[in-house]
């Protein structure tokens, strides 16, 4: 074990005697303290791996998913950890509470999370405000999503207020349609809508790269509970409105691999260690039909180095951490890091 490891260890028993939500806020505490204190070594990855995507240059190509800080509020305390980049959000036009409490479980014998957050976030002003304070200048992806209180044929609204207010502020933007925690968000990944929503973003896109003098790749994030005519579908709506990259996948509605155990019934997105194969399973059928003309970021399910390198196995350039993160600590961007290192060398 590491000293990294062993400190997360104890870190990690007193997190995990906590209220999951709880324990989630006051974990971004220390890293922040640990950060402002010069400690942030004890957790440092000093992993080089560069990656050229969407004509960006990645320190490495292991990256934090959204949902750990949803406002910007840790950026220069996460990238300490040694993240190739990191992404931020889900962030919405005006601030909202997200769903009830409790709302975050633990499945700890699975390696699993269940949240249903709901878009919990300060808006996209606050968000911006924390972008401007930090400290970071490597890569930064921006999530964007619509407000609960938006009808979903309004959606397009909310997206494209907010990609013009993150666009000079990003590297990257995620169009996230596909939280299971927003009533009705998943809709917009079916039929018509789809090709709507990505016909209005584009064009703004194109818009707003005029208007800047640089372009700004946009991104959508796709879940996991996908059949095949549905991937077909969103990938030639991708193919067809110019989308410069797709995130596979968000969490999962399928409780197959968790059943019987402590809090599977309870409704959100699962997360972690059983979303692993059948992430894996759509990323790779997206590689398929996308080919080389989308580049592919693969998240879900990785609590080890060498669920990293499946990913890039089965298609992507780039790979995500979060609930793996929760239960293996910083160690595990490293060993992301080297593991890919030894499958592309």
């Amino acid at each position: 074990m590491t000293g990294t490891n062993m400190a997360y260890s104890l870190i990690k028993s007193i997190l995990f005697s906590m209220d999951p939500e709880r324990a989630h806020d006051l974990a971004l505490k220390l890293s922040e303290l640990a950060h402002k204190s010069h400690l942030s070594g004890f957790m440092f990855s000093d992993a080089e791996l560069k990656t050229e995507l969407f004509g960006l240059t990645f320190k490495n190509p292991v990256g934090l998913a959204a949902g750990l800080d949803k406002n910007g509020a840790y950026i220069d305390a996460l990238a300490a950890m040694g993240f190739g980049f990191i992404e931020i959000g889900t962030v919405t036009p005006r601030p909202q509470p997200g769903n009830p409490k409790p709302r975050l479980f633990r499945l700890t014998e699975s390696q699993a999370i269940i949240n249903r957050f709901g878009f919990n976030n300060v808006g996209v002003e606050a968000m911006i405000a924390n972008i401007k304070r930090a400290k970071y200048s490597g890569i930064l992806g921006v999530n964007i999503g619509k407000n609960a209180v938006t009808p979903v044929e309004k959606a397009a609204q909310d997206y494209l207020y907010c990609l013009e207010r993150v666009y000079e502020h990003a590297s990257y933007i995620t169009v996230n349609i596909s939280s299971p925690n927003t009533k009705n968000l998943r809709d917009l990944q079916e039929g018509d809508q789809l090709a709507r929503l990505l016909d209005q973003l584009k064009n703004r896109q194109q818009n707003l790269a005029s208007k800047h003098q640089h372009t700004v790749p946009l991104v959508l994030k796709v879940a996991p509970d996908l059949d095949e005519t549905q991937i077909e579908h969103i990938s030639k709506a991708v193919l067809d409105n110019g989308i410069d990259g797709l995130i596979a996948t968000n969490t999962t509605l399928d409780r197959d691999q968790v059943a019987g155990m402590a809090h599977c019934d309870e409704q959100g997105g699962l997360s972690g260690a059983p979303v692993r194969l059948k992430s894996d399973e759509v990323l790779k059928r997206f590689s398929e039909h996308l080919g080389s003309q989308v580049p592919l970021i693969g998240v879900g399910g990785i609590t080890e180095g060498a669920h990293a390198a499946n990913k890039i196995q089965n298609g992507a350039s780039l790979v995500q951490l979060y609930s793996g993160l929760i239960y293996e600590g910083a160690d595990l961007i490293y060993d992301s890091v080297r593991a890919i290192d030894r499958l592309t060398r």
